[in-house]
């Protein structure tokens, strides 16, 4: 990739599953040649909710390294990725309440034509693992935001079936994702790597 460019992979998980999607798709972002930052969204549940859950629990304090997501790191980024549990069909109030910070940044038009993309888990089969993607590029078309899906542009896409962004099923927390999963997550965070390279190429000055 011949522009450098910085991608931001921003998640909320409660016992792990995204999070471990979000890890792939730095992996491919990085993989791309680009500068990533993976961050985590504040957590809204009350500790005494999170500690009735060992899964949720187990997973806040193996997670305490990483850095809490803030407006900075979208100013930041060339390339914004965001991943959330469903919840009823849409995104995470975490992740919500986080993109409900951003109307300064919107205002300023400094969200405007970067490159956007999401991804999502689920508790069960069909449990609105896309509408919670589009929700979220509902959020991306009033930024003016370029969205980027992962189509069927590799054979993993057949194998996962979600054009829209990566999506696994986690029976409740229980199941991790399966290769076939992280390998779709890989794929979209290379694939998002290398559009907005070559949308930052195009803007670059030329040189006399």
């Amino acid at each position: 990739m011949s522009t450098e460019v910085k991608v931001a992979i921003i998640y909320y998980s409660a016992t792990g599953s995204t999070y471990q999607l979000a890890l792939a798709v730095e992996e491919g972002a990085k993989g791309a040649g680009a500068h990533t930052r993976l961050r985590e969204v504040e957590e809204l549940a009350p500790k005494e909710a999170i500690a009735t859950n060992q899964g949720w629990a187990a997973h806040r304090k193996m997670t305490q390294h990483i850095a809490t997501a803030t407006l900075a790191d979208l100013e930041w980024a060339d390339a914004i990725i965001f991943g959330t549990p469903t919840r009823f069909g849409l995104p995470a109030a975490q992740l919500k309440q986080f993109i409900d910070r951003t109307g300064k940044l919107w205002s300023q038009g400094k969200l405007a034509n970067k490159i956007a993309s999401s991804f999502s888990s689920s508790g069960t089969a069909h449990g609105g693992q896309e509408t919670t993607i589009t929700a979220l590029n509902n959020v991306f078309y009033h930024w003016g935001a370029i969205i980027v899906p992962p189509g069927y542009l590799d054979p993993v896409q057949f194998q996962v079936g979600n054009p829209y962004g990566v999506s696994y099923t986690s029976n409740n927390g229980s199941v991790p994702p399966d290769e076939i999963a992280l390998a779709a997550a890989r794929f979209q965070g290379r694939r998002v790597a290398e559009v907005a390279a070559r949308f930052a190429s195009s803007l670059a000055p030329v040189a006399h």
